[in-house]
């Protein structure tokens, strides 16, 4: 442990805390919502997805429990050991009927009874990694080959493994927290705004040379025009928004679920809030999210030390992009990503890891100097 950190020292952050568990508890009842009439169709159990949830989230509280035991500054010793683990993981997903093709990309690693996300794990050991090795370098971040150019390497070889998957989005996400840790931890701002500039014409690139993508691109600009192949999903999910009105039409009645909506569950599961509890709803949720950013950016700056600031701030952009990629995509201000909405959207690993994550933010804040 860092000499001037004292163990629990502080109660837990007991708002984060309780926001975490209001999402979690929506989350649950409206993965039920939302997946009983699909789970009844293709497994013929309404309760399918609503029980593998409530194992997912036992799992993820124990996690999360754990994590407040485990002082943050021990994370220090897998630093290392897990972004070696991250390329051999995402290395194996290239390997045929290792790595688990869904969607378009392989993002599933086969484990026979079990498929496992390996990016949602990366991401939690990606911002472990840079707080480590930044906090390390942070007396030689002024100068770009000492200080910046390891860490740049480093989550750069690990961005392009996840691209090959393909995926962008995390790409995305990655390449933006390792920016905002790189800025915290001392860097100076010409190299970032370098960094930044040389991103922009890659992500450009990446989106013109991918059909996909570009057809997102498209569709998030004039959904109508392509309505039954490329703007179907955001005319759904717009049409949940508008079915939803300021009250919803009830929980449990709303039509975007049938059939409309391709996994209501996942992506799209703001969309079935929107739909069955209205603007309110959609409001209460997008505000819980804010509270959550909010003080997991004030358990950063109030850590005690480099290595907490920047793991707290790291770990509470992974949950804030993330949120924010999947709200502003189903709402149509930004272009669909297929990126689960945390806390609430069906899912293990996603889950899990995000437990995991406030976990850790629940540590920083009870310790002081």
């Amino acid at each position: 442990m860092d000499a001037g950190v004292k163990k629990e020292d502080k109660s837990p952050d007991i708002t984060l805390l309780l926001v975490t568990l209001i999402l979690v508890t929506v989350g649950t009842a409206m993965i039920y919502s939302s997946s009983s009439i699909i789970a009844l169709e293709r497994f013929k159990d309404g309760q399918f997805f609503l029980k593998k949830q409530i194992l997912f989230v036992f799992i993820g509280l124990v996690s999360m429990v754990l994590m407040t035991k485990i002082p943050y500054t021990q994370l220090k010793k897998f630093a290392y050991p897990g972004v070696i683990i991250s390329f051999v993981l995402l290395a194996l997903l290239l390997i045929p009927h290792v790595g688990l093709k869904r969607g378009g990309a392989t993002r599933w690693l086969n484990m026979g009874f079990f498929s496992f996300q390996v990016t949602e794990m990366v991401k939690i050991a990606m911002v472990i990694f840079l707080a480590h090795l930044l906090t390390r370098k942070a007396h030689q971040l002024k100068k770009f080959t000492r200080g910046i150019l390891i860490p740049l390497s480093v989550t750069a070889v690990i961005i392009l493994l996840v691209l090959l998957e393909p995926d962008f989005g995390t790409a995305v996400i990655i390449a933006t927290i390792m920016l905002l840790m790189m800025g915290l931890a001392g860097s100076r701002i010409k190299h970032l705004l370098i960094l930044a500039a040389a991103f922009i014409p890659v992500g450009i690139w990446l989106i013109w040379h991918k059909g996909y993508r570009l057809a997102r691109l498209t569709a998030f600009l004039d959904p109508w025009k392509d309505a039954d192949n490329t703007g179907f999903q955001i005319i759904q999910s717009l049409l949940s928004f508008g079915s939803g009105g300021a009250f919803g039409v009830g929980i449990g009645d709303g039509m975007q679920k049938l059939f409309y909506l391709p996994e209501p569950h996942t992506d799209f599961i703001l969309s079935i809030i929107a739909e069955e509890s209205g603007f309110i709803g959609v409001t209460i949720v997008i505000v819980m999210f804010m509270l959550f950013v909010l003080r997991g950016f004030m358990i950063s700056l109030r850590a005690p030390d480099l290595f907490g600031t920047l793991l707290a701030a790291g770990l509470t952009m992974v949950i804030a992009l993330e949120s924010f990629i999947n709200i502003a995509g189903v709402m149509g201000i930004i272009p669909l990503k297929g990126l689960a909405l945390p806390f609430l959207s069906y899912g293990g690993t996603s889950f899990i890891m995000s437990m995991t994550a406030v976990g850790i933010l629940l540590n920083i804040s009870t310790q002081k100097t």
